[in-house]
């Protein structure tokens, strides 16, 4: 065979193999597109959805009704979390009640002393500029219950919010730190503490954003006076507070 035939011969073949390799990218690619429109599983739209499970929040804590000269000390920051079981009462499911747990660690930087012993513990309101640390921690276990409205749809996660609670706390852990020159004190396990705690609470705003605002019903404390003044101590916090499905 001479050299003409060959080379004819070589460009039929490639012109063949090119032929080939079209035809069956072609072929892939329908097959793929038809599978797609014809085989893709559709999503069901869940009109009977829930909404905002569960919650994180950031706190500026505060302490009202306290004795006299009775003054905040630096930042105080809490931070509570938990899950909600959402359950709603129309059929548009704008309205909801919601019941859960959570956990809530509150820290108060103040002039309230605390000092003696676990078991019996003294009160009394410190000067300015007699100790470097006066702290009051606290942990609890939450029992959270809301009301909720909300203009959500099944179509959107992005809506406006109002929640009222009222929640349930039981005292797990606290702690006061009075640390000066002369003396370190840390009381734990304070007996005249409440361990049951009430508060009520709102949380409202758009979409990933709310804020948040709790008021302590009752006071931390069921018994301790300063001087003649029974200690009455509630807390107030105001923050921010996000809800996740």
């Amino acid at each position: 065979m001479n050299r003409s035939w060959s080379f004819i011969l070589i460009s039929g073949s490639m012109r063949v193999f090119i032929f080939l390799i079209i035809f069956f990218s072609g072929s892939v690619a329908f097959a793929q597109d038809f599978t797609s429109n014809e085989e893709r599983p559709r999503v069901k739209i869940d009109s009977l959805y829930r909404e905002d499970q569960f919650y994180v929040g950031i706190t500026y804590n505060t302490l009202i009704n306290g004795p006299e000269n009775y003054s905040r000390d630096k930042i105080s920051t809490g931070f509570t979390g938990g899950f909600l079981r959402d359950m709603p009462v129309n059929k548009n499911r704008t309205y909801a009640i919601a019941a859960g747990l959570g956990l809530t660690y509150n820290n108060y930087n103040h002039n309230f002393g605390v000092s003696g012993t676990n078991q019996s513990p003294n009160y009394a309101i410190l000067g300015d500029g007699t100790y470097s640390t006066n702290r009051f921690t606290t942990l609890t276990a939450d029992l959270p219950i809301e009301l909720r409205w909300r203009a959500s749809t099944f179509e959107s996660t992005k809506f406006w919010r109002i929640y009222a609670g009222f929640k349930l706390s039981y005292l797990v852990y606290d702690r006061n730190v009075y640390d000066a020159t002369l003396a370190n004190i840390v009381i734990r396990d304070n007996p005249d503490l409440n361990k049951l705690g009430y508060g009520v609470y709102l949380a409202s705003g758009y979409n990933t954003f709310n804020v948040y605002v709790h008021y302590g019903v009752n006071s931390l404390f069921k018994s301790g006076q300063v001087a003649t003044e029974k200690v009455q101590l509630r807390s107030l916090n105001l923050g921010l507070i996000f809800y996740i499905l």
